[in-house]
């Protein structure tokens, strides 16, 4: 993984910029736009159809949820960061934050591009807030949710607010919009967590509610056997199907945003859903296969996805 760099060296958003001449910030930028084609895939392949401005400030806005979420990540994962280590590095984002609120670069302001994302589109600091809040939660010794409503309140802050920071970008023609971005990032964080329950697991982390584990008699041990048995699956049928239907109502959002700015979403919605029915066909086998949603099928997908757009 990348983290220890990005604490030493101008690596990611660090770029060791004084102040923000327009080489500086084209510069910012690409490496954000690098940063999401390596590990956001399906993001990275429906924000083609933006504008070039809103696909740049998506790109900040992906580069930065990015670097807070694999800072946790790493530290859970590699033991190279101790939790000490990693709140100390947030809180440089968090300094930086505050530069960006006042208008004022410190000597070392690692944050070009997103600065510039956050006050052309008057995204509020309390999301990019709610979003650390939400990755530090990761910091536990072991993860674990008791009930949905606690599991929802965690994906509201580290995909909802994402979903809430990109809307001010997409542009929309009703603030009902927004109710419908908080759907949508409560859809795609429930995929998120369906497609890597084993890779959790290693982690010791289970975003599957302990009150539903027990209501399908699944526990801990038939989970980490690794095996998709009956109430396994019934399980996860219930959770797909939970998932899709925050996707259906994500959906009435779609003709309130800005019409250039329609049809990324919905095939952002569509590639994502995918993920599920890729899910169904390994036979909810989320232990030794990733479900993944090929390029030739995002592809295939878009005619299908623009005409529908076209007559929103």
């Amino acid at each position: 993984m990348l983290v220890g760099n990005w604490l030493q060296t101008p690596h990611h958003f660090g770029l060791l910029i004084p102040q923000r001449s327009p080489l500086d910030l084209r510069d910012a930028y690409e490496h954000c736009r690098k940063i999401t084609m390596q590990h956001a895939k399906t993001f990275y392949f429906a924000s083609i159809f933006l504008a070039r401005s809103k696909r740049e400030a998506c790109y900040a806005v992906y580069a930065f949820c990015r670097y807070v979420d694999d800072l946790v990540d790493c530290a859970a994962a590699s033991g190279r960061m101790d939790d000490q280590a990693v709140k100390s590095a947030v809180d440089r984002w968090r300094r930086a934050l505050d530069a960006a609120d006042t208008g004022t670069d410190g000597a070392q302001l690692d944050v070009v591009a997103w600065a510039d994302t956050m006050a052309r589109y008057r995204i509020g600091r309390e999301l990019p807030e709610l979003l650390i809040e939400g990755v530090m939660s990761d910091l536990r010794p072991c993860v674990r949710y008791r009930t949905f409503e606690e599991l929802y309140d965690y994906c509201y802050k580290v995909a909802s607010v994402v979903g809430l920071m990109t809307s001010e970008i997409f542009g929309y023609c009703n603030r009902t919009a927004l109710d419908y971005a908080v759907d949508l990032g409560i859809a795609m964080q429930l995929t998120n967590i369906l497609r890597d329950v084993g890779e959790d697991l290693a982690n010791d982390r289970i975003y599957l509610p302990a009150d539903e584990l027990a209501r399908y008699g699944v526990d801990e041990e038939e989970l980490r056997s690794g095996r998709a048995t009956s109430a396994v699956c019934d399980l996860l049928r219930f959770q797909i199907d939970r998932a899709r239907d925050f996707y259906n109502r994500a959906d009435c959002g779609i003709p309130m945003l800005e019409r250039d700015s329609r049809l990324t979403v919905s095939l952002m919605s569509t590639n994502y859903r995918r993920i599920l029915d890729a899910i169904e066909q390994n036979r909810y086998d989320v232990f030794t296969r990733r479900a993944r949603v090929p390029l030739h099928r995002k592809l295939l997908g878009v005619p299908g996805v623009w005409y529908r757009v076209r007559e929103l």
